[in-house]
């Protein structure tokens, strides 16, 4: 099997090395870094990295991206993929150079927020242009959702792969070197640079991704009425512009940033400028960060989300999942499971179930074991939302039917980047409220972006790079030549294998479905819902069209994974 290298290679590695049933946090687990065939290429979108393996949170396959600068620094150690195996028995940084891994105590470090971790393993190691990935107190203190931090405000955010590094004792990895990945054909891939650039021009979502970045999805999706508020209870937030792109702009000091060889520039570097959090400093917030703690939780003031985005980026924690438990806590108080200071809309409260999650104090131990065992202290399974262990985006189902298909079958759980299926929902292409036909676009977005992820490239750019850019991409830096249904049926093979993965996990139909609470409960006063039989038919077709049985499972001979 072809397998590129990124999403392909790492998945690929991860079914290959990892026994079944094995504990994500023991020394078993392995813990995968990638660089795309085309990261330090001066490939536009390129500069992302990604890591795969079995998720404390879920239990099954983890896949998670991140930007900034880390990528290129991959690519000059020469390697294409990187496995953790095994664990230290005390803290241990690593560096990893086109010559050399050492293995550097960290015993100082233990205990560290990220920011600090950055800074110190870099001054240590003090080669100029090194880059680090670091984890924080909630990695070290195996919070299941723990992520992966870079340059202080990117993340490999889902899925708990930050526990998995803090079960091994690895505080960081420090990567450099002098290695240059080949290109096969370099006018090739200067010509491509070139028409790419072309194309964006006067491109609007260009334009848009330059002056708010992701923070423009607060408009559209309270006008789409499908932005979750208040635990998914409303399909919009009665304080939206509050917290939306246009108030961050105005009431905060703000500078586009970008990640090498990118000029959509969509990271915003903010300040706030007054108040009790005056000079504090992120790159952020993001969408995502914004309709988990703005929406979800009712905080109507940005320099609150600023703070809590500041909060879970030092702890290295999960925005989206955090963001999430901090509701569902607060339901649990409002129908009198628990009994803590938590409510809608009150930011200390929850600025300090942050804290105690990432050190395992008070209700905050119960809420870092993930969203399943909470529901499941609390009595609270049929308030819970999340797929296969993992919680959704800020995209209600309900609303975006096609959502509900991507969260259902997504093998890491509740997942909007797989296809970026709200994107052909909300721009016309096809109805968000109907059924017919979702499943075949779908795929179609999904094997074009499993693609991107082979090379690993921004899915941001997904309407500058369609198959024709993608074809020619893989030629010039590979010299193979592919044909769109090749790389098709590469995409699929990909999928399937990060399907086997799962069903050698356990996993089951039965995980490809939806909370209930989105089957039983409408939103936007009635109008808005989702049922059991239109996410079966989109299921049920998805799996024909992919090839596997009825049950979702491969029906081809598994042996060429």
């Amino acid at each position: 099997m072809e397998k590129i290298g990124g999403k392909g290679l790492g998945s690929y590695l991860l079914l290959n090395n990892v026994a079944p049933g094995i504990d994500p946090l023991s020394p078993d687990n392995k813990l995968i870094f990638t660089a795309g065939p085309a990261a330090g290429t001066g490939m536009l979108g390129s500069s992302r990295y990604g890591v795969f393996s079995k998720s404390p949170l879920t239990g099954l396959y983890a896949e998670s991206y991140s930007g900034g600068k880390v990528a290129p620094a991959i690519r000059k150690t020469g390697y294409d993929a990187i496995i953790l195996e095994g664990a230290s028995s005390k803290p241990v940084y690593l560096e990893i150079t086109d010559s050399t891994v050492k293995f550097h105590d960290a015993t100082h470090l233990w205990g560290k927020d990220t920011y600090y971790t950055e800074d110190k393993v870099l001054e240590e190691v003090g080669v100029p242009g090194a880059q680090a990935v670091v984890i924080g107190p909630a990695g070290e203190n195996l919070v299941r959702f723990a992520c992966i931090e870079n340059n202080y405000w990117r993340s490999a955010g889902r899925t708990g792969l930050g526990a998995v590094m803090g079960s091994k004792k690895v505080k960081a990895v420090v990567f450099h070197g002098q290695a240059k990945g080949e290109i096969a054909e370099p006018e090739l891939l200067k010509s491509l640079i070139k028409s790419i650039s072309q194309k964006a021009k006067d491109n609007p979502g260009v334009k848009a991704y330059q002056m708010y970045g992701t923070t423009q999805m607060v408009r559209i999706m309270n006008g789409a009425k499908a932005f979750p508020t208040k635990y998914w209870s409303n399909g919009s937030y009665e304080n939206w512009e509050d917290i939306s792109g246009d108030s961050l702009i105005t009431n905060f000091e703000v500078k586009p940033r970008s990640c090498p060889n990118c000029f959509l520039a969509c990271g915003k570097l903010t300040t706030v400028k007054e108040g009790k959090y005056a000079g504090l400093t992120v790159e952020g917030p993001e969408y995502e960060t914004i309709y988990a703690f703005g929406g979800l939780c009712c905080i109507n003031r940005l320099d609150e989300i600023l703070k809590f985005n500041d909060i879970c980026d030092r702890l290295g924690l999960d925005t989206i999942t955090a963001g999430n438990l901090a509701a569902f806590a607060i339901e649990a108080v409002n129908r009198g499971k628990i009994k803590a200071d938590l409510q809608y809309g009150n930011a200390d409260g929850i600025a300090r179930l942050l804290e105690d999650i990432a050190y395992g104090r008070g209700i905050g131990a119960i809420l870092a074991q993930g969203i399943k065992k909470a529901s499941e202290e609390w009595g609270m399974e049929d308030v819970a939302i999340h797929v296969k262990g993992l919680e959704p985006p800020g995209y209600d189902p309900r609303v975006l039917k096609g959502m509900g298909l991507a969260y259902a079958t997504s093998t890491r759980g509740a997942c909007h980047l797989r296809a970026t299926f709200y994107k052909p929902e909300l721009s016309g292409m096809i109805d968000p409220a109907t059924i017919e036909g979702k499943a075949r676009l779908f795929i179609e977005f999904e094997n074009r972006l499993t693609i991107f992820n082979t090379q690993i490239l921004c899915v941001f750019f997904r309407d500058l790079i369609q198959w024709p850019e993608l074809i020619q991409l893989i030629k010039a830096i590979t010299g193979w030549e592919y044909t769109q249904q090749e790389l098709e049926e590469m995409a699929n093979r990909i999928v399937t294998l990060t399907r086997v993965f799962n069903s050698r996990e356990g996993a089951t139909k039965s995980l490809d479905t939806l909370p209930k609470r989105f089957f039983s409960e409408p939103i936007n006063e009635g109008k808005n819902i989702i049922s059991e039989e239109e996410l079966s038919y989109m299921v049920n077709e998805y799996y024909r069209l992919r090839g596997w049985d009825d049950q979702g499972f491969p029906t081809s001979d598994a042996s060429f994974f």
